[in-house]
């Protein structure tokens, strides 16, 4: 089954959506609201979306898994835009993995 590809700047562009939207009122901004409470929100958040994704992964519902998946990237970004670390630097990481076996990547890794 082909399934298309999001095209290339979706995730690019949905950061910028939420680095504008940081400073927006939180009553209007659900990424302002969650800024406005703080890391331990947004980290809080980030794994209850990683523990759904898992969740609907086991239920083995294709179209929740996606529902899911699509919720963690967003609450990662909002993570990400809180620490100010840009989605290029993690793509850099993944470009600097790519073609390196994951258990030697990891092997690689100080303790």
């Amino acid at each position: 089954m082909a399934v298309s590809m999001a095209e290339p700047g979706t995730l690019a562009r949905l950061e910028a959506t939420i680095a504008a939207r940081r400073g927006a009122d939180p009553d209007s901004s659900y990424v302002a609201k969650l800024h406005a409470r703080g890391l331990g929100k947004i980290t809080q958040k980030l794994g209850e979306e990683a523990v759904e994704t898992v969740i609907a992964a086991l239920s083995g519902d294709r179209k929740e898994l996606v529902g899911e998946a699509a919720d963690l990237l967003f609450h990662l970004l909002v993570l990400l835009a809180a620490k100010d670390v840009p989605l290029a630097e993690v793509l850099a990481e993944l470009d600097r993995r790519e073609g390196t076996s994951g258990i030697a990547e990891k092997a690689s890794r100080k303790p």
